[in-house]
């Protein structure tokens, strides 16, 4: 061969060399970003060429698909329809056509569209018999008469969220947040339908924020319900070994190293007062001095045990609640009644109770119980997890008998439910909203109930923004216990 044609064989032969690097890299390395790639058009007209499965609730669908029709559909088939929308939301997030997909629609969209290498053997076999591919199911942990009671109370308060744990397991079993939005409203891609839906939900649109989920991402100050934290540090540390020892707490208390004198909501017998009579008349001087005895380090010790300054993942992510790292001691004293920087998710303040409730051992939350194959075979299963051990079981004992003091005779009576065999232990808190508390404080109540035979099936935490009600009648006994209450009988009776 002679030397030009040799170099144009060459030449050939790089090229081709080229091309078939090209095409593997495009097809091996670059396969799951062009499939993901928001611009490939494909990926959305084969995730609504075919129903999605179903997220389940007690044995029922809260989801469902439907035909799509009229000329903006012409290459999506079908679209997401939600059953009680507005009240599932904060569970279910949301699938649409034209925005995309948020929460469990989103973490778990490979089971739902059946996409998920899991379903491997199963679409393998469809595809040779023929049938359509078809998506899996998410069974969730949620109890649906306790969702309702959640949902349904926060409706006649306004703003607010509910959260509600198995302390046995932490599953979740409520997980509610007003005001709410159907994300059936914009599960399409219609400009004149779906996209004046979604753009009346932003928050420059609507400034009470209907789209945040204020269970799992609102932190809050946590008000008094912190001090169910404060008090088992109290006991862990072993600055207090009784419910019934009197503590040594002057009143007036000052802060220290100040000047400035930490008041109490009353007249209330705070002096020298015992856990129990502390916890069930929530008294400041009590705990912040509490707080200001044990320092920061072991009050940032006992809150992170409880789950404080760490995200949570349900799978959902669940913001990180805060208790501060850099505190001087007058700081350390209001952390410790839930102020200063203190702030927390109602997700987490319902860790709190459950831990107490069960017997000092927190359970992981969770909301997802089990993926499902479209012919209902189990791919995965949730298995409860310890996460970690904030008291011992003696310790958590002490806290559980303080706590049902507040309800059976202090601030939480409204929490009370009167069935034979059942105890309810809780705190209430109303915590400072705004500059120099210039806005209406928030509403909180956390509890759990009890059964005869000691088992405890639900752990709740409730928060309330009622901007409308009249400042002297918030609290939390007043406006966020009630709630708490309907949640947990919910859950008793289903349980029957």
């Amino acid at each position: 061969m002679n030397k030009p044609l040799r170099r144009i064989a060459i030449f050939c032969g790089l090229l081709v060399l080229a091309l078939l690097i090209r095409d593997n890299w495009i097809q091996y390395v670059q396969a799951d970003t062009l499939r993901s790639d928001p611009k490939n058009r494909r990926v959305a007209i084969e995730r609504y060429a075919t129903p999605r499965g179903n997220i389940i609730v007690d044995g029922n669908p809260i989801t469902g698909s439907a035909k799509t029709s009229g000329d903006s559909y012409n290459d999506f088939e079908y679209k997401r329809t939600y059953k009680d929308g507005a009240m599932w939301a904060p569970v279910t997030g949301y699938a649409s056509q034209a925005f995309g997909a948020t929460q469990l629609e989103s973490i778990e969209d490979g089971i739902l569209t059946g996409n998920d290498d899991r379903l491997f053997f199963r679409n393998t076999l469809d595809m040779i018999t023929g049938e359509s591919k078809q998506g899996g199911n998410v069974v969730t942990t949620l109890n649906a008469a306790a969702q309702k009671a959640a949902y349904e109370g926060l409706l006649k308060q306004g703003k607010g969220a509910v959260a509600a744990i198995d302390p046995e397991t932490g599953a979740i079993l409520a997980l509610a947040s007003t005001p709410s939005y159907d994300p059936s409203k914009f599960a399409g891609n219609s400009t004149s339908v779906d996209g004046k839906a979604w753009t009346a939900l932003q928050k420059k649109n609507d400034p009470d924020e209907p789209m945040l989920n204020r269970a799992l991402r609102e932190v809050y100050p946590p008000g008094s319900t912190f001090k169910v934290v404060t008090a088992a540090a109290a006991l862990e540390d072993g600055l207090y070994t009784s419910a019934d020892q009197k503590t040594d707490s002057p009143l007036p208390y000052t802060l220290p190293d100040t000047t400035t004198e930490l008041k109490n909501e009353g007249n209330i017998p705070c002096k020298d007062a015992t856990l129990r009579v502390a916890l069930q008349y929530s008294c400041n001087t009590v705990f912040g001095k509490v707080g200001a005895d044990l320092g920061k380090e072991k009050m940032l010790a006992e809150a992170e045990k409880f789950g404080f300054n760490s995200e949570q993942f349900t799978p959902v992510r669940s913001s990180a609640s805060v208790f501060p790292e850099k505190m001087d001691k007058p700081q350390t004293a209001l952390s410790s009644i839930g102020q200063f920087e203190t702030a927390t998710t109602p997700l987490q303040m319902a860790m709190v109770a459950s831990a107490v409730a069960n017997n000092g051992t927190l359970m992981k939350p969770y909301m997802v119980d089990k993926l499902q194959a479209p012919g209902l075979d189990v791919i995965e299963q949730t298995e409860p997890e310890k996460m970690s051990e904030p008291l011992s079981s003696e310790n958590a004992g002490i806290l559980q008998s303080m706590m049902e003091t507040v309800v059976k005779d202090g601030t939480g009576k409204n929490a009370q439910i009167n069935e034979d065999g059942v105890t309810v232990g809780g705190k209430t808190g109303t915590a400072q909203h705004g500059v120099d508390n210039s806005e209406n404080p928030y509403a909180w109540f956390i509890s759990y109930a009890k059964l005869s035979d000691g088992s405890s099936p639900v752990a709740v935490a409730v928060v309330v923004e009622d901007e409308s009600a009249n400042r002297d009648d918030i609290s939390g006994g007043g406006l966020a216990a009630p709630i708490a209450k309907s949640v947990m009988q919910a859950v008793i009776n289903s349980n029957k």
